[in-house]
């Protein structure tokens, strides 16, 4: 399988992903725990069904050595015993703000509530902007048909 066309070698598709980056780097540099920002990265991008971001984001948490059966657990989380509260109030945010049209409200009270129970408003701003950029990143990828499989952990730098 081939990309429809090579995003990152088109000059508005490379600068859009430089500028996307840089913002993301807000998340990445914030409190919120590295663990964390992975297992959000890896549900959103199943829920999107962007094969390229679930293939880079597991092996990047697995090189940061997250443990195999958490990873092979993440689509299935509320029945997992292996994530923590914290762990499942993100999860749960990110599911629910990737899923904005599948719910009238958006994202509920309820998961909103939970999320700030856990995080500081510094990291809850950094969760609210990683599930922003990945659901932007899935979209890219799953639009111009990005193959997977091939991603070597820290190929692009960084997680």
């Amino acid at each position: 399988m081939e990309a429809r066309f090579d995003y990152l070698g088109n000059p508005v598709g490379a600068k859009f992903v430089k500028y996307i980056v840089a913002a993301g780097k807000a998340a990445l540099e914030s409190s919120l725990p590295a663990a964390t920002q992975e297992l959000v990265k890896i549900r959103v991008s199943q829920i999107n069904g962007c094969a390229f971001c679930v293939d880079m984001h597991t092996k990047e948490a697995t090189a940061a050595g997250e443990s195999p059966v958490r990873l092979h657990l993440v689509a299935a989380w509320r029945e997992a015993t292996v994530f923590t509260d914290a762990e499942r109030a993100a999860l749960e945010l990110a599911e629910q703000g990737t899923r904005i049209a599948d719910a009238a409200g958006g994202v509920g009270d309820d998961a909103w509530a939970n999320a700030a129970k856990h995080y500081d408003e510094d990291q809850l701003a950094a969760l609210v902007s990683l599930i922003a950029l990945m659901n932007a990143f899935n979209r890219m990828n799953v639009i111009v048909q990005q193959p997977a499989g091939d991603y070597q952990p820290g190929q692009f730098g960084h997680a």
